[in-house]
C-alpha cells in the first residue's frame, strides 16, 4: 500500500516535470515579455494611484512600440534603455527587484516626486545604470553604500530627500566621479570630463545591445542544460521525497481531521501535534467562514503590488482568481519564537469589534510572517485628509467627531473588553494610516499588535515619527498619547505622517499664545469651533508628557460621547458667537495649564 503511494506521487512528480518543462522552455525564449511584465510591475509599485494611466492590458502591450510616456526603448523596439518619469506626482516606492530586471536600462530618473521609502539595497542589481536621478522625492532612511559598486554609473543625483546615517564617502570611492553634497542628506555626483546627460547615455544604447543579442544564444544553451540537470536532480528528489510522504500520510490526514475540527481535539497530543513548527510552517490559520478560506499557494501565486514598504515590513494588495482582494503584511526584524507569535495571533484573531479591522488569516515561518486582511477599498484616514487638504472631498464635523469615536471605542475594547483569562495586546502603533475606513466610512483600527513583535532595540526603525509617546511603552496611556496625536490631527488637518511636525508641541505653543483660534482648520473655525474646543481640550490631556496625567481610554471615550451628544442636541452646524469662542477659549486655559509647556514625542 505504502510503496504504491510512494510510487503513485514518483509519477505524479515525473508528469508535473514533463508539463511545465516546456512551459519554463517557452519562458526562456520570451525574455522581451518578462522585461515587459517587471517594467508595469515597476511602474505599479512608484505610481500606486495610476497617475500615469496605466490600463488593465498593459501586460498585453509593447510598451516600445506604444511608445508611452517617459520610456526610451532601443532602435529596434525590443529593450527599455531609459526611464524618465520627472514632475508627474508618482507617490509610492522604489521596486527595485522589478527594475533591475530590465536588462538594459542606462537611465533612471524619477526626479520631483513625492516617492517614499528607502533606496533598496537590492538598486545593486542593476548593473548598466549610468544615469540615476532620484532628487526632490521623500526618500528616507539610509543610502546605500553598495552604490558605489555600480561600475557604469556615471551621474547620481539623490538630493532633496530625507536620507539619515552615515553618508558614504564617495569622493574616495567613486574615483571616476567628482561628488560635492549640498546638506547631510543632499548629493549630486557628474563626471570629471563634464556633466553627461540622460540623451548622452542613451547613444550607447544601440550597440550595447547588440552586443548582447549576439550572446544570447550561449545564454540559451546554458538555460537548456540547466533546465535538464535541473530535471534530474527533480526525479531523484521526488522519489525520495515520495517514499518518505507514504509513510507518513496517515499521519497527516489524522492530523488535518483535527485541525479542520479542534472542538474535537483530544486532551493528549501526538508527537507530530507537540511540534507545530513543522507541521504549520506552510499553512494558513483562518478566523473567517469555511467559504472564505483558501490555499496559500491561491496567495503566492495570486497577482500582487507593492504598496508601500519599510524597515520592518511591506504591505501588498493581492487579488485571487475569484477577484476578492487581500492586504497581505509581510513582517521583517521578527524577534519572537514561533509558539508565542501564534499564540497572540490567534488571541487577535478572535477579537471581534465593529472598529477593529479583523485579521483573516496569518502564515508564519522561520523566515517571514504573513498577516492577511480584507483590502478596504476607501484607504485610509491620512488618504481622506490629504483629498480634504488638496480639496478633493468634505470632511464635516459629523464625520471627525464619528472617527474618533470610534477609535476610542475599539481601544477601550482592547483594553476593557478582553477576557480576564487572556494578555492585554496593546497596540503600540497608532498613525493616520493605520485607521483604515469601513463602507460606512466607519474607523477601523489596523496592525492590532504588530508591535508586540517587534526587536525592542529597534523599534525606534519601525515607529512613526510624531506618534510615540516619550516613555516608548507599549501600554494603554501610550496609546492614548497616540490617539491624542490623532485627534489634533482631525482638528488641525496637520499629517504628521506626511510632515514629521511636532503637532503636540505645535498646538501647545498656539495655545500658549493665546493663538487657540488659530490652531483649528478652516472647516472648524467656520462651523464647529464650539465643538472643537473641548475636543482640543481632550487631545491635549492625552498628549500630556507624564503618562500618570493622560487619561484612560474610557474616560477619553465618555468626554467624547458627551461632546457629539451636545452636537446632536444643538446642531453641529450652527456657528458659534464670538463670546462663546471667548468662554471655550478662556475655559481650556484654565482647565489644562499642565499642558503648555509639555514637549512632544521625543521620537
Amino acid at each position: 500500500m505504502e510503496s504504491g503511494r510512494g510510487f503513485g506521487l514518483v509519477l505524479k512528480g515525473v508528469i508535473v516535470a514533463v508539463l511545465f518543462l516546456p512551459i519554463v522552455i517557452g519562458m526562456s525564449t520570451r525574455s522581451e515579455l518578462s522585461e515587459f511584465e517587471s517594467l508595469i510591475r515597476f511602474l505599479r509599485a512608484v505610481d500606486p494611484e495610476n497617475v500615469l494611466k496605466l490600463g488593465r492590458d498593459a501586460i498585453r502591450r509593447n510598451p516600445c512600440l506604444d511608445k508611452w510616456k517617459g520610456l526610451k526603448c532601443n532602435s529596434k523596439g525590443t529593450t527599455i534603455v531609459g526611464i524618465r518619469l520627472e514632475k508627474v506626482n508618482l507617490r509610492g516606492v522604489i521596486d527595485a527587484d522589478s527594475l533591475c530586471k530590465l536588462p538594459n536600462l542606462r537611465v533612471l530618473s524619477l526626479a520631483e516626486n513625492q516617492i517614499r521609502g528607502t533606496v533598496p539595497n537590492s538598486m545593486l542589481a542593476c548593473r548598466e545604470l549610468r544615469y540615476l536621478n532620484l532628487s526632490s522625492n521623500l526618500l528616507s532612511g539610509q543610502i546605500p553604500r553598495g552604490l558605489t559598486s555600480l561600475k557604469n554609473l556615471r551621474k547620481l543625483d539623490i538630493s532633496e530627500n530625507h536620507f539619515e546615517g552615515v553618508i558614504p564617502n564617495f569622493d574616495e570611492e567613486f574615483k571616476r566621479i567628482n561628488v560635492f553634497s549640498t546638506r547631510a542628506s543632499a548629493f549630486q555626483s557628474s563626471t570629471k570630463d563634464g556633466q553627461e546627460s540622460p540623451d548622452q547615455t542613451n547613444v550607447t544604447a544601440d550597440s550595447s545591445t547588440s552586443g548582447n543579442s549576439k550572446s544570447s544564444w550561449s545564454q540559451q544553451w546554458l538555460i537548456w542544460i540547466v533546465l535538464f540537470l535541473g530535471l534530474a536532480i527533480f526525479l531523484l528528489i521526488a522519489y525520495f521525497l515520495g517514499m518518505k510522504a507514504a509513510k507518513s500520510s496517515e499521519e497527516k490526514a489524522t492530523l488535518k481531521s483535527l485541525q479542520d475540527s479542534p472542538g474535537k481535539t483530544p486532551l493528549t497530543k501526538t508527537p507530530e501535534e507537540a511540534k507545530p513548527e513543522k507541521q504549520s510552517l506552510s499553512e494558513l490559520v483562518f478566523f473567517v467562514e469555511e467559504e472564505e478560506k483558501f490555499k496559500l499557494e491561491e496567495l503566492l501565486e495570486a497577482t500582487a503590488d507593492l504598496r508601500s514598504q519599510s524597515y520592518c515590513s511591506t504591505l501588498y494588495t493581492v487579488a485571487l482568481k475569484n477577484n476578492a482582494i487581500y492586504a497581505v503584511k509581510r513582517l521583517k526584524k521578527i524577534q519572537i519564537p514561533f509558539m508565542e507569535f501564534g499564540q497572540i495571533m490567534r488571541q487577535i484573531g478572535e477579537v471581534k469589534h465593529d472598529n477593529i479591522l479583523p485579521l483573516v488569516a496569518y502564515n508564519s515561518t522561520p523566515d517571514e510572517k504573513l498577516l492577511i486582511y480584507k483590502y478596504q477599498t476607501k484607504g485610509s484616514l491620512l488618504n481622506l485628509i490629504e483629498d480634504y487638504v488638496e480639496g478633493k472631498r468634505e470632511f464635516r464635523l459629523e464625520l471627525r467627531l464619528s472617527i474618533a469615536e470610534g477609535i476610542a471605542k475599539g481601544l477601550k475594547f482592547i483594553y476593557h473588553n478582553i477576557p480576564n483569562d487572556q494578555e492585554i495586546v496593546p497596540h503600540g502603533n497608532l498613525k493616520l494610516s493605520n485607521i483604515l475606513l469601513g463602507e460606512d466610512d466607519e474607523a477601523l483600527i489596523s496592525e492590532f499588535g504588530y508591535s508586540r513583535f517587534l526587536d525592542p532595540k529597534r523599534k525606534g526603525l519601525c515607529a512613526t515619527k510624531g506618534y510615540t509617546p516619550p516613555e516608548k511603552g507599549l501600554t494603554e496611556k501610550g496609546d492614548v498619547y497616540s490617539f491624542g496625536v490623532i485627534l489634533l490631527e482631525l482638528l488641525t488637518n496637520k499629517a504628521v505622517e506626511k510632515t514629521g511636525l511636532d503637532l503636540p508641541k505645535w498646538v501647545n505653543a498656539m495655545v500658549r499664545e493665546e493663538w487657540t483660534g488659530e490652531v483649528f482648520d478652516r472647516e472648524l473655525a467656520k462651523s464647529g469651533a464650539q465643538w472643537a474646543f473641548p475636543l482640543l481640550n481632550i487631545a491635549l490631556k492625552c498628549v500630556s508628557y507624564f503618562p500618570e496625567k493622560r487619561p484612560t481610554v474610557v474616560e477619553v471615550l465618555e468626554k467624547i460621547d458627551e461632546v457629539i451628544s451636545e452636537a446632536k442636541e444643538h446642531g453641529t452646524t450652527r456657528l458659534s458667537s464670538s463670546n462663546e469662542c471667548q468662554q471655550e477659549c478662556c475655559l481650556l486655559h484654565s482647565i489644562i495649564p499642565e499642558t503648555w509647556d509639555t514637549p512632544g514625542s521625543n521620537y
